[in-house]
């Protein structure tokens, strides 16, 4: 039997207001509030709860037969508990059927990995907890962020016990072989490798409602005799971003009655089956190992990382975020500790990108950003003060432990004012009360020494 591995992406990120020069030092709040739950809602209510609600009703219509998977960041589920509570509940309940499986990845969607290899296996630590609290599974594989992987990595995951990882089936890497097999890392053969075939996958991502492309219309059976065209096909990785139903391609697109008419396509195939990742790195053996000495993904033509990291001002910023790590390990504070995450997340690096290409032209409208340049002088205003902040609670130098001595004493005398103030309003209100209870008995008092001398 022939597999179908179906797995969609799910990841917000925490947009940054705009944060101006002077605003360092004066506000540490570093938010969009507006725009980030607008876009989740847009997204909950276009794209994530229509395509759940199609795929648990072909869940409990074919029962065992129809599996997908899903790797979800953490900052997403932070939104979905946030501004779309409904939407959570929709993704327990698929859990709750045994028929989708939820993988691993960095909690923070986050660059991590290619700094390192401690952080990201802590990143990683804190979603495979979160996948367990949320959804009662605790993942084995893993899905790097945008499927970016090297042999550097998958030797950290395999550390970390996972049997598969998850990434493209770049042409540079595979070369003449094709990515419907099961493979293994070449430096760490116990790790098994499952490689994305983007030609199907942007087919429906991207190509979809396009009326110029030369396929157009796509139907469910001709996707399906597309994936049955090839018998010695062991896998046929569907990877894609869920957006690709209902943004990326409209509801009016057909994209959805796609969705619901596929497994039907398929079924009437013999030979072909839906899988999960898991299932499918238990169930094949590696056809052979896979070298990837540099990082590769599933952005650009390239399949590279440059598209986060490929210019002067990308590489200052994610140099000088992760100049700070060191200082952070000192760091409880939870509300640093949450800004931090949310500065890793890789799209702040994405909207400082200066190329064009052909595969990701549908994010770019989700870039609050009219240049690059503006993205990255933002970026770097919230990280200047997120340092100053930094700098106070792990202080370096002899000027920093200056400064950390002031922060803390203007922090004592704020909380001072704050009981002083809460004590005025106390008092403030006693007084209220009491004038308010003496007012009618000296009312009282009044009238009574009225009738006394009228009646005298």
């Amino acid at each position: 039997m022939r597999a179908i591995c179906l797995n969609f992406q799910i990841h917000q990120p925490f947009r940054f207001r705009r944060y101006r020069f002077f605003d360092i030092g004066n506000d540490h709040y570093y938010y969009d509030d507006y725009s980030n739950e607008t876009i989740l809602r847009r997204m909950a209510d276009h794209a994530y709860l229509p395509a759940n609600k199609i795929i648990l009703d072909l869940i409990k219509r074919y029962k065992d037969k129809f599996k997908v998977s899903f790797t979800i960041s953490g900052t997403a589920l932070e939104q979905f508990e946030l501004y779309a509570p409904e939407l959570l509940d929709s993704f327990v309940e698929l859990a709750g059927t045994g028929q989708v499986e939820f993988v691993a990845e960095p909690y923070a969607h986050s660059l991590v990995a290619l700094k390192s290899p401690e952080a990201f296996k802590a990143q990683v630590e804190k979603h495979v907890d979160l996948m367990e609290k949320y959804f009662g599974q605790r993942p084995s594989v893993l899905c790097n962020s945008e499927k970016i992987y090297s042999d550097e990595i998958g030797d950290v995951a395999a550390e970390m016990g996972f049997k598969a990882m998850m990434t493209e089936g770049a042409k540079h890497i595979l070369g003449w072989k094709s990515p419907n097999y099961l493979y293994c890392s070449a430096s760490n053969p116990g790790l098994k490798l499952l490689m994305r075939n983007f030609q199907l996958s942007d087919d429906l991502s991207f190509r979809f409602s396009n009326q110029a492309w030369s396929e157009y219309p796509l139907t469910p059976a001709k996707f399906v005799e597309w994936m049955d065209d090839d018998k010695k096909n062991e896998v046929i990785n569907l990877f894609m971003d869920y957006e690709a139903f209902g943004v990326y391609q409209p509801e009016s697109s057909g994209i959805f009655k796609f969705l619901e008419e596929l497994p039907q396509m398929v079924f009437k195939k013999r030979g072909l089956k839906f899988t999960t990742p898991s299932e499918v790195a238990d169930s094949l053996q590696p056809t052979a190992a896979v070298s990837v000495p540099h990082p590769i993904s599933w952005s650009n033509e390239e399949r590279d990382v440059s598209v986060w990291l490929g210019n002067e001002l990308q590489q200052e910023a994610f140099d000088k975020l992760y100049r700070l790590q060191q200082k952070m390990k000192n760091v409880t504070n939870a509300a640093l500790v949450k800004d931090w995450e949310y500065l890793q997340v890789c799209n702040h690096f994405y909207y400082m990108n200066t190329r064009f290409f052909s595969d990701g032209n549908a994010k770019k409208n989700y870039n609050p950003f009219e240049s690059p340049y503006e993205a990255f002088i933002n970026y770097m205003n919230v990280l200047s003060d997120f340092e100053l902040r930094l700098n106070s609670f792990v202080p370096e130098n002899k000027i920093e432990k200056e400064i950390a001595a002031l922060n803390k004493l203007l922090e004592e005398k704020e909380e001072k004012l704050r009981k002083y103030e809460i004590e005025l309003k106390n008092l403030q209100a006693g007084k209220v009360k009491k004038n308010r209870t003496t007012k009618p008995v000296a009312s009282k008092q009044k009238k009574t020494a009225t009738k006394s001398v009228k009646k005298d």
